[in-house]
């Protein structure tokens, strides 16, 4: 549309997002309000019953009289005329829903919001009354009491009983793990069969910015220095294709479909899915992909209140990766995974290059388990490394933080042998069953807590409204992990895997020698090594007198875990080399 505001409203399609049309028809978006806090849009618009009033905004003097009255205001018919242009295409802007949104943010003492609306212009006024719209203050509020001001004590008066899984209680696929072969191909073979009857879907958690990195794009779109160029996004990708292909119907050659489910957040949505139609869905259909947004929460000052970003914007933080069960419920995609059939799901993080993306030996344990929920673990490398652990928290699975295990707990072993007993390194890589995630999670959702994380907030100076850049921490954000519900979990399934087959996390900036670039390029190259090594393939390691550092690289749609590289046995590679196809391999 040119020219003028367009209409400001809520999007209701898989789900409710902030979705707001500016000029020349731009589409701003932000992640979805958290369902506890935003105000339903029923009850919005019952608020606004209250009083038949001229459309218009508040003058400053009005403001004022709400501060330091603390009573709520009306709006004078001499300020109609300004409102009128701005309502004009914003309908849902209108006068006595401001002074019923008022009202509400009075009731909640949460009405400071509001100070600055008079020095806004028309579209930054528009989109401060939706983004206050969309919130409701007294939940902020019980979120802020209940987590901060007045946090549950434990059971037992802070004593939490904390113990390492039973043996009997995981399974592991290590070599050394003593775990029957048999065993493990029986996982696989009935996470094949259900890939292959299309009962298996993927949720890829990719709200992350490459800051860290030195880029300014979603953590997906980084190129870790592979011959091949590949982002992470790609890599990935091709690892569902291949799969796709492998699940195959043996009788009519279909491949399987594996629906792909990207969560975003604000700032990283648009990118994403700009990289992802530039890149044709990296070969994948679009009908097969779902993009949906991580919900937000206001941040707060050190009393509770609703910070400003700016005059015209409240301050929002991402709700946490533990954000993922409300934003797939309010996406709608867990209806549109049930209306494809799908009933076993695999989460990760986009971070992660040596993912197995829908691991069919994972699928297929936690399948035959009967299990709701299941975790991947990992070794830890050491006692002490700074990683949290899969345990028993007052006898319920839990993640517990190193800094919560004590030196002497750190370093306990296992009954007659040399292995850690908290050593199941968790990685983030969870299954889920479709019903878990539909019925069981959102009982467990209202007895869930927040978490606290003390930050450095930009903010508006309610006294002075100059625009404050601290130093030091200044605020609060609430968040939940994605394994806050384990303790609620009645079937779970961890499975322990080996590092160096399936986690190399990109946390650090390039140089800093651990989880970064440097580290996820060798180590996603060792593996590929070792696959081609495992078929009976020699890579150069010298040329001439020179040794030779290998930069090897299979595709994933060769190659999703080292299979179907028999044609490579008695060769010896070339060290550099990207292998895109098994028709086309430099030899030495």
């Amino acid at each position: 549309m040119e020219g003028g505001l367009c209409q400001a409203d809520w999007q209701i399609s898989r789900g409710l997002h902030w979705v707001f049309l500016g000029l020349g028809g731009t589409d701003r978006r932000r992640g979805p309000i958290t369902e506890a806090v935003r105000a339903p849009p029923a009850a919005r618009r019952s608020s606004v019953r209250s009083k038949e009033q001229g459309a218009g905004l508040y003058h400053a003097a009005q403001v004022d009289t709400l501060l330091h009255q603390h009573s709520p205001i009306t709006v004078p018919a001499q300020q109609q005329h300004r409102s009128f242009a701005m309502v004009r295409n914003t309908p849902s802007f209108t006068a006595q829903r401001l002074e019923a949104l008022n009202k509400h943010y009075y009731e909640a003492d949460q009405h400071h919001v509001f100070k600055f609306l008079s020095d806004l212009g028309d579209e930054a006024a528009a989109e401060l009354f939706e983004q206050l719209d969309g919130i409701r203050p007294e939940r902020c509020n019980e979120f802020f009491d209940r987590t901060v001001r007045h946090p549950a004590a434990p059971a037992d008066a802070g004593a939490d009983k904390i113990a390492p899984l039973a043996s009997d209680s995981f399974a592991s696929t290590l070599e050394d793990s003593g775990t029957p072969a048999s065993d493990i191909a029986a996982w696989q073979d009935e996470g094949m069969r259900l890939l292959r009857a299309n009962k298996v879907a993927v949720i890829l958690l990719a709200g992350g910015q490459g800051s860290r990195l030195g880029s300014s794009e979603p953590k997906g779109c980084y190129d870790i220095g592979l011959p091949s160029g590949k982002c992470l996004f790609e890599i990935q990708a091709e690892r569902i294709r291949r799969l796709q292909q492998l699940a195959a119907d043996p009788t009519t050659g279909a491949a399987a479909t594996i629906p792909w489910l990207v969560m975003t957040s604000g700032p990283t949505s648009e990118a994403t899915k700009k990289k992802f139609a530039e890149s044709a869905y990296f070969g994948l259909a679009e009908k097969d992909v779902f993009f949906f947004n991580q919900g937000v929460l206001p941040c707060f000052d050190l009393d509770g209140k609703i910070m400003l970003e700016s005059h015209g914007k409240v301050a929002v933080a991402p709700d946490g990766n533990g954000g993922i069960y409300e934003a797939l419920r309010l996406s709608g995609a867990l209806d549109w995974l049930r209306q494809r059939g799908v009933e076993h799901i695999h989460s990760y993080c986009v971070d992660n290059c040596l993912v197995r993306v829908a691991d069919p030996t994972f699928i297929g344990y936690a399948a035959l388990r009967g299990a709701e929920c299941g975790a991947l673990v990992v070794p830890k490398k050491a006692w002490n490394e700074p990683v949290g652990v899969i345990c028993l928290r007052n006898g319920r699975y839990s993640v517990v933080e190193y800094s919560e295990i004590s030196e002497e707990m750190a370093k306990l072993k296992r009954t007659g042998t040399d292995q850690l007993a908290y050593n199941a390194g968790n990685i983030c890589s969870h299954y889920y069953t479709l019903d878990f995630l539909q019925t069981r999670v959102p009982d467990i959702e209202a007895r869930l807590e927040h978490h606290i994380a003390r930050k450095k907030i930009k903010h508006v100076d309610m006294e002075t409204g100059s625009i404050v850049v601290p130093t030091k921490p200044n605020g609060i954000k609430l968040e939940r992990f994605v394994f806050d519900v384990f303790p609620y979990v009645e079937r779970m399934a961890i499975l322990e895997v080996a590092r160096c087959e399936q986690f190399s996390p990109l946390k650090n900036a390039p140089g800093s020698g651990v989880d970064c670039p440097e580290t996820s390029r060798s180590d996603l190259i060792a593996q590929c090594m070792r696959f081609a090594q495992a078929a009976g393939a020699t890579i150069q390691t010298t040329d001439g007198d020179s040794q030779v550092e290998p930069c090897f690289e299979i595709s994933p749609l060769v190659s999703y875990a080292g299979e179907g590289l028999e044609s490579l046995r008695g060769k010896t590679l070339a060290a550099n080399q990207h292998i895109a196809s098994l028709d086309n391999v430099a030899t030495v």
